[in-house]
């Protein structure tokens, strides 16, 4: 499979017709307890202890960018589909939040104005993650970290990024590099998996 391939797997997505559904998949709606419980320890593991300023890209209904509001951290979330960002937008209501509606390869905030960027499920989308990763290093203070969950699914035409190939492009731009593998605990995704799961934890 060519990178390319590998890379835009996703791009032909119809995000706003998947938006009214998007939801009912327990690692996105995050409806169960259990399930929101998991994902709430791993956040907090993940972003820094103080109050910071977080930047969701890709944030679709804003299941994860709520976790991290009610940590106490301001969000700024961002998504290319307007459905997903109307149901964001509802969902972050009365926090100290904003859903923004744009491109996440190039958002539409100031450079230096973020202490966390946090992406999950969303490289796999997009045509040049080098040139993205390099972006969106811009829009990090000095001190601030990327936490990007991601994966490879599937078998026979499997889609997604290695691990060890978003640590390589993430070396050039990072100090620390922290891997967490996240397909052994079911509790994250409302099931057991055997595909590749992991979230990088990079600061810079």
């Amino acid at each position: 499979m060519s990178d390319a391939t590998e890379w835009t797997a996703g791009a032909d997505v119809d995000w706003d017709a998947q938006a009214p559904v998007f939801d009912d998949e327990p690692d996105h709606g995050l409806r169960a307890p259990e399930i929101r419980a998991a994902w709430a320890d791993r956040l907090r593991g993940w972003l820094p202890g103080q109050p910071s300023d977080v930047l969701d890209l890709g944030c679709g209904t804003g299941s994860l960018a709520l976790l991290a509001a009610e940590q106490g951290h301001r969000v700024t979330g961002v998504d290319a589909s307007p459905a997903m960002v109307e149901r964001a937008r509802a969902k972050l209501a009365g926090r100290d939040a904003r859903v923004l509606h744009g491109d996440a390869a190039v958002p539409p905030v100031v450079e230096e104005g973020y202490d966390v960027i946090l992406v999950r499920h969303v490289l796999w989308t997009l045509p040049d993650p080098a040139e993205v990763l390099r972006h969106w290093r811009t829009l990090l203070r000095p001190g601030g970290r990327f936490v990007l969950v991601e994966g490879v699914w599937g078998t026979v035409t499997p889609a997604g990024v290695p691990v060890d190939r978003l640590t390589g492009l993430l070396a050039p731009l990072a100090g620390r590099i922290r891997v967490e593998p996240l397909s052994d605990d079911p509790l994250l995704w409302g099931k057991s998996v055997s595909d590749e799961r992991y979230a990088v934890v990079a600061e810079v």
